[in-house]
């Protein structure tokens, strides 16, 4: 294996490509009696559109996460349950690229990790275990449909995005998944599930041969070929400039969203993402000056926040709360990235903001969790996230500067609001 030490800090990787193309990354930590495993697939919510076997397939909305679900079906029963069996505290999520299984233990670690890489590299679906999952997921998307913030980011990312799959929802819709078939799910498997398009990473007191030759025995020898993938071609405008709907909400609630030039993929990637995080606070953070004007006038309390997101072929910036005056905070935005542009960032505030930033990678390198999702990210993106502190040195505050004055402006900007219903809204819905 190779090992990599990062000298700034003070962390080993070790890392080794399989035959079947698998990345394994192992990170020792033998002060520690926990060993955490992470193994993904670069199969998202956005894959939906994809060729298999020289044929293009559009599948449902959701098939991802449906497919995480079921993965835990094996002809000996349920592998979560096997797992916690023998003292693991096992989970998996679906993002809009990746899905992830993962197991947390101290005791048992290579049987517990040969029951995580047996389960999500063999497929077992029938009919009806299928059709039966339908009821239960489909019984979780009605409850995040009715949850606020859950549409008013949904709504956001449908404003801002005119073909992109960034607009569909992780979950999908009742109606999409109805359409979800064991075969279908078969297919997604053989099209992602191959150990080509996956990393093993584990973090904790491990031997990384152990590992690694666990891994060799157990997975598939061969890894699958290339599947090309469409997220739809992607135009600079957005969809629609604005969004509303009403619900039974107490305070009228918004985000504020902004269309963003994307990067490519390796480390322009992270790059990006460290400007983005940056130029996030620098605007809206609550040490900011804008944060303090805001919340003095009382147009926004301590829920107004921001982030910065990147995903397959977009990123975007958001901000937002509770306001009863949201396209005066809107408007606000803009104003105050055009006066950063302006007359420029000060110095000190931008130092402070860069060493909070600094900080916050290196308090990551303290969670098992972290390490691995943030090593898995990177492979799949093409970039070394351990390398953050070189990255960082290449930022100065014209960079950040140069990301306000292109991505914050109007013709970017988008308004998504959820108000609360008034007495004639619940009178329609009586009659």
């Amino acid at each position: 294996m190779k090992q990599t030490f990062y000298e700034r800090i003070g962390e080993s990787v070790y890392r080794e490509t399989l035959p079947n193309g698998l990345q394994i990354c192992v990170v020792p930590k033998p002060e520690h009696a926990r060993k955490y495993a992470f193994f993904a697939t670069r199969y998202g919510g956005m894959d939906i559109r994809f060729s298999l076997d020289g044929k293009w397939l559009d599948t449902p909305a959701g098939i991802a996460h449906y497919l995480e679900h079921k993965m835990f079906d094996t002809k000996e029963g349920n592998a979560l349950q096997r797992l916690a069996q023998n003292g693991a505290e096992p989970n998996a999520f679906t993002s809009n690229a990746m899905t992830g299984y993962y197991f947390d233990s101290t005791e048992k670690f290579e049987e517990n990790l040969e029951i995580l890489l047996s389960f999500v590299s063999i497929p077992y679906f029938t009919d009806e275990s299928v059709a039966k999952e339908q009821g239960i997921i489909g019984q979780e998307i009605r409850m995040i449909e009715d949850n606020p913030d859950w549409q008013l980011y949904t709504r956001m990312m449908k404003a801002l995005y005119q073909h992109s799959a960034a607009r569909v929802s992780i979950a999908g819709t009742v109606e999409s998944i109805s359409h979800i078939t064991a075969q279908t799910l078969y297919d997604c498997h053989k099209a992602f599930y191959t150990p080509s398009n996956m990393i093993l990473t584990v973090v904790g007191n491990v031997d990384p041969i152990h590992v690694v030759d666990l891994a060799r025995r157990i997975l598939p020898r061969e890894g699958g070929p290339v599947i090309p993938r469409d997220y739809g071609e992607e135009p600079a405008a957005v969809a629609e400039k604005e969004t509303r709907m009403a619900m039974e909400v107490a305070t009228p609630q918004f985000l504020s969203g902004f269309k963003c030039d994307p990067a490519p993929e390796g480390e322009a990637y992270m790059r990006l993402a460290a400007i983005g995080d940056m130029a996030c606070d620098i605007l809206l953070g609550d040490s900011s000056p804008l944060y303090q004007r805001l919340y003095e006038n009382g147009l926004i309390n301590t829920s107004f926040g921001g982030a910065f997101e990147m995903m397959p072929g977009v990123a975007y910036l958001y901000a937002g709360g509770d306001s009863k005056e949201s396209r005066t905070v809107a408007a606000e935005i803009l104003k105050e990235a055009r006066r950063l542009t302006g007359e420029g960032i000060d110095e000190d505030f931008y130092q402070r903001v860069r060493k909070a930033a600094f900080g916050e990678n290196l308090r990551g390198l303290n969670s098992f969790e972290n390490i691995a999702v943030t090593l898995t990210e990177g492979y799949f993106h093409g970039y070394d996230p351990l390398r953050f502190p070189q990255v960082f040195d290449t930022i100065g505050k014209d960079d950040i500067a140069a990301f306000l004055r292109d991505n914050i402006t109007e013709d970017r900007a988008v308004l998504s609001e959820i108000v609360p219903k008034d007495e004639t809204d619940r009178e329609k819905e009586g009659t």
